[in-house]
Order: structure tokens, then C-alpha cells, then sequence
């Protein structure tokens, strides 16, 4: 009898273990996608991926659908074990042709992005981003792979949405104006962001910002809050039409006597900045004197994305 209780509990132990192996979660790396930039930038977002790298394994990809950079970290990735990747970009918003292109690249999608030739073609080095080496036209190898074509995994991929219109985004746009409000009740919030040059992608953007615009609103009482998309990558006259409603939207403001609190809606500060105060020349305003990052709840907003 004892013999016998003896086998059915090893039996038991036995379908008990299968069952929690084949319950156990699969060991996710994260993916870090982030336009290189200046050095100072790009140690930010190696900061991120260190802080993330102590819950999961985490490589940076630098660039913008940048092919080489993508399939190193992915290497770097299967090399450290892992059994699926989540790509996290860290970008303002999902809607541009880099996301796009990149999701072509990971395998998302099934049609190439037409952008994508152009990124393609681009250095990312000279953006600062450090860049991986293609050394497979060398003597002996297989010809260079095309940038253009998606990269090599057996692992599955999936990837999470960009910044958008996440709390956590909208908490630290409400941080930043309120970095520079003295009376809020007197004050004019206009959160200002680069945006596409598609009208639907910048629909989609002001859609995400309208959002964003609603939780600031809600950290204070402002005025108003306001919002728009400057477009810097367009032709002139799209340009030109988004710097009058800039400048108008101040002007507005001004005229009713209230302080305007123009607070950039970019990952950094670095250039794109710069362009916006150019616009704003000869009028009265005043400037947040930082971007979205550095800021520690990116980590959070990175962990919580992963988690969904």
C-alpha cells in the first residue's frame, strides 16, 4: 500500500512540474527603439534601458528604421536567451512612416512603407546614434543585406504602441507646465509637438495631444489649454500656415491678457526646439526649459507597456 501511495504521489509531483514548466511565462527581452541623436541624448536613453535591463533583458536600437541597429539588438537578445521580443519605440507617437518602416522590419507588416527607401539610405551614424557594422560583403561572406528588407529572428516580435496619449505622458506634460506657472488662473498652456506632414497622421497626433491637453487641464486651473503640431518637415507653405497658427494662438492669448506657457511636446531638447522659438520671435511667452525626458517615469511608462 505504502509502495503503491508512494507512486501515485511521484506521479502526481511529476504532472504537477510539467504543468508549472508550461505555465511559466516566456522570458521576454525588450527591444529600445530611439532616434540617436547628440551624446548627451543617447545616454539618456541607455540610462532607460539600463533601469528596464533590471526586470528584463533590454538592447537599444538607435536610429530611424535603421536595419543594421535593429537586427544587432536582436542578436545581442538571442544571445542573452530570451524566447520572444516586445519592441518598444520611443517616440513621440505611433503614427510616422518610421514607425511604419520599422514594424516592416521586425516582420509586422507585410508591405514596405514607401519612406523606407529613404531611411534606408540614411547615415545614423552622423545623427550620433552609434551604428552597428555590416561586415557581410567582406571577403568570404554573402553579399551585403539590403537595409530596406526585414530582419532575421526565429523568435516571435511584438511591438507596443509609442507615447501617444499614455497617463503617465500626460502627467509629466502637466509637470512641465506647471514647472513655469506662477497663476494658473491667468496663464495659457499651448503644448507644442514637431508632428507629421500626412494630414491623417496629423490628425491622429492632435488626437493624442487633445488627450494629453485634457490631463494638464485637469493639474490646474488654467485658462486654457491649448495645442497644435508645428510640422517642421513639411513644405514652406505648410510651414508657414502652422507658424501663423502659432503665432496667432499666442497673439489671442496675449490680447486677453493672460501669460502664455508654451511647453514642447519632444522627447528632448536638442534642435526642434530652437525652431519653435524662432517662430515665436517678437512675441511674449515663456518656454519650459525642459523636454519629456529625461524623466524617471519613462522607465515606468517602458515597464508598463511591456506589461500589457
Amino acid at each position: 500500500m505504502n509502495r503503491m501511495l508512494t507512486g501515485v504521489f511521484a506521479a502526481i509531483v511529476t504532472l504537477w512540474v510539467a504543468a508549472a514548466s508550461a505555465q511559466t511565462p516566456a522570458k521576454a527581452g525588450v527591444l529600445l527603439l530611439a532616434h540617436g541623436g547628440k551624446a548627451e541624448w543617447n545616454e539618456r536613453v541607455l540610462d532607460v534601458a539600463k533601469r528596464v535591463d533590471d526586470t528584463r533583458p533590454t538592447e537599444v536600437a538607435f536610429g530611424m528604421a535603421t536595419r543594421a541597429n535593429i537586427q544587432a539588438a536582436i542578436d545581442k537578445l538571442t544571445a542573452r536567451g530570451v524566447t520572444e521580443i516586445i519592441a518598444v519605440p520611443l517616440f513621440v507617437s505611433s503614427h510616422s512612416s518610421v514607425i511604419t518602416s520599422t514594424e516592416f522590419l521586425l516582420g509586422l507588416r507585410k508591405d514596405a512603407p514607401k519612406d523606407l527607401a529613404i531611411f534606408a539610405k540614411m547615415n545614423h551614424g552622423s545623427h550620433g546614434a552609434p551604428a552597428a557594422a555590416d561586415h557581410s560583403a567582406h571577403a568570404g561572406h554573402a553579399p551585403a543585406v539590403d537595409p530596406a528588407s526585414p530582419a532575421t529572428t526565429t523568435l516571435p516580435i511584438r511591438m507596443t504602441a509609442a507615447l501617444n496619449r499614455h497617463p503617465l505622458i500626460g502627467a509629466i506634460a502637466a509637470d512641465r507646465a506647471k514647472s513655469i506657472s506662477t497663476s494658473p488662473e491667468k496663464e495659457a498652456v499651448i503644448l507644442v509637438a514637431h508632428g507629421p506632414v500626412p494630414d491623417d497622421d496629423n490628425r491622429r497626433w492632435l488626437d493624442d495631444m487633445a488627450v494629453l491637453a485634457q490631463q494638464v487641464k485637469a493639474a490646474a486651473p488654467y485658462a486654457s489649454v491649448d495645442y497644435m503640431t508645428v510640422r517642421d518637415d513639411a513644405g514652406p507653405a505648410m510651414r508657414e500656415a502652422a507658424t501663423k497658427e502659432l503665432r496667432d494662438k499666442v497673439s489671442a492669448q496675449v490680447a486677453q491678457g493672460r501669460k502664455v506657457l508654451i511647453v514642447p511636446h519632444l522627447m528632448s531638447f536638442g534642435g526642434i526646439e530652437q525652431g519653435v522659438i524662432k517662430r515665436l520671435e517678437g512675441l511674449e511667452y515663456t518656454m519650459t526649459q525642459q523636454a519629456i525626458m529625461p524623466d524617471g517615469r519613462i522607465v515606468q511608462w517602458v515597464l508598463a507597456s511591456i506589461a500589457q
